[in-house]
Parts: structure tokens; C-alpha cells; sequence
């Protein structure tokens, strides 16, 4: 099965080998069984909450040696769904100018062998694009409506999602859209880069997530500190924090709001130098 979004789907198989992209056709159903659960068994919170962060706890105990708090491991589940769910519209958007929407109940993931099955049934796109004569098209008038359909489509995806991982996490409200604008801005900044094609990411998304874009919280939030040399580091500040720093205490990320200047500068320049 294709759709006006494949390419893009293949595209970020391609730099992205562990994320692969299963489009759904008419009438078939979603894959079930085996590592596979429903986005919109995880806004239930229920049973399909519980076996799908069952895998982060035992990742987390055997990576780190040790368990972690029940929120944490929560908060690993929900960044690791929410990193490749917003690929899932911000990609389509960034090379085709294309915006799919994909509600909760159109989405499954195994996150075992790292696959994504969807099911696209209509799509925003811009005047002049071949694809707008298509079935389920839905034309808007330039790129800020563009833009707007993207925040849609990733609020209206999420949405439900937050909700049934909010209880777990001890989040509510603006702290878990805080880390659903990080999802969107370091998923499509890192795949950018895999592109070759970061500069253009970060300028889309300083658009993208320019502040007061609620629910989002804050902006894209980019910014470039001085190496030791003079050499430009780009880094950002993050809405949230992904709560690793309760299991390695010294080991933040470079976004992480926990993280100063200098160390940043000092990880970065570690990083480039690696």
C-alpha cells in the first residue's frame, strides 16, 4: 500500500534502519499480537500500557543494573513512542510539504523489532501539489497553514496518548506537552542531520514552534554556543526533562535544562571531537 506520504516513510527507513514503516491498505487490519499494541492501547492505560512498559523496565534493569521508580520508566515508554509517532507527521510535512493525520486509532507499533504500521487516510497539502487531486486532500492556503495542520495533527495523535500515560508519569497538563514539543523538535532535528539537511530543520522548526503555539509549550527553543575555539555548538533547550539523571546522576544530555552552558560546551565539543 502507498500514499502521497511513502516516499517520506522510506526515506526515514533509509536513516533510520530500526524505525521501519508499514502503510495499511483499506479494510486491513491492524497487526496485533507479538510486540505489536495500538497507540490506542496506550491511551487506554490499561492492559496494553502495562506490557508495553513492562519492556522499559526490563530494558532499564538490565542496562543500568538497577530498577527504575515506576515514573521513570513511564516517562522512557512515552519518549520513545512520542520520538518516532511525531516522525510519523513531521517528516511527510518537511520533505514533501505534506501533512498526514493519524489518529490514535491509526497507528501501531513493535517497538521489539522497531516497526510502525499506519493507516493514512487524508492529508493537508499545498496549492499546486500533484497529490491534492487525490482522495482524502485536503488543500490549505500556504506554508503557515501548512504549519498549522502539523501542530494539529501531532496535538490531535497525542492528545488521547498523554492521557493515558499522564497518570503513570505523576504529569499533568503543560509538563506533558512540554515533552511532546521536545519530541517534536529533536526527532525531525536529529532525522534532519541523518539527511544532511539540518540547517534547513532547525530554521523549519524555529517556525514550527515559534512559542505561544499552544498546547505546545515554549519554542523550538535552538541556540548556538561558543567552542573553545570560537567554533559555533548548536544545542537547545529542552521543555522537559526526560528524567535520566535518577539513574546516572552525571550523565545529562546536552539539552536537558539540568545541563550549564559549560558543560554543554565541554559534551559537545567531546562529541564533535569523537
Amino acid at each position: 500500500m502507498s500514499s502521497p506520504v511513502s516516499a517520506a516513510y522510506a526515506r526515514l527507513t533509509e536513516v533510520c534502519p530500526d524505525l521501519a514503516v508499514t502503510e495499511l491498505g483499506p479494510g486491513e487490519p491492524a497487526p496485533r499480537g507479538g510486540g505489536w499494541v495500538g497507540a490506542a492501547e496506550l491511551a487506554a492505560g490499561g492492559p496494553g500500557l502495562d506490557t508495553f512498559l513492562a519492556w522499559d523496565e526490563d530494558q532499564i534493569l538490565r542496562d543500568e543494573g538497577k530498577p527504575a521508580r515506576p515514573d521513570v520508566v513511564a516517562t522512557f515508554g512515552l519518549h520513545r513512542y512520542g520520538w518516532a509517532a511525531c516522525l510519523l507527521i513531521t517528516l511527510p510535512w518537511f520533505l514533501e510539504r505534506r501533512v498526514p493525520r493519524l489518529p490514535a486509532t491509526a497507528v501501531s507499533y513493535d517497538r521489539t523489532a522497531g516497526r510502525m504500521a499506519v493507516r493514512v487516510d487524508s492529508f493537508a497539502c499545498l496549492p499546486g501539489d500533484p497529490a491534492a487531486a487525490l482522495p482524502g486532500a485536503f488543500v490549505v492556503a500556504g506554508e503557515e497553514a501548512l504549519r498549522a495542520e502539523v501542530r494539529a495533527a501531532v496535538a490531535e495523535h497525542l492528545e488521547p496518548v498523554l492521557a493515558g500515560f499522564g497518570p503513570r508519569m505523576r504529569r499533568r497538563g503543560r509538563a506533558l506537552w512540554g515533552m511532546a514539543t521536545d519530541e517534536v523538535v529533536e526527532g525531525l532535528w536529529h532525522v534532519g542531520g541523518l539527511l544532511g539537511d539540518e540547517a534547513r530543520a532547525v530554521r523549519e522548526l524555529e517556525q514550527l514552534l515559534p512559542g505561544a503555539t499552544r498546547p505546545y509549550v515554549g519554542a523550538a527553543a535552538f541556540r548556538v554556543l561558543p567552542g573553545p575555539a570560537g567554533e559555533p555548538l548548536p544545542t537547545r533547550d529542552r521543555a522537559s526533562c526526560c528524567m535520566y539523571y535518577t539513574l546516572r546522576p552525571e550523565d545529562t544530555c546536552t539539552t536537558c535544562p539540568r545541563t550549564c552552558d559549560d558543560e554543554r560546551i565541554a559534551k559537545l565539543t567531546a562529541a564533535a571531537a569523537a
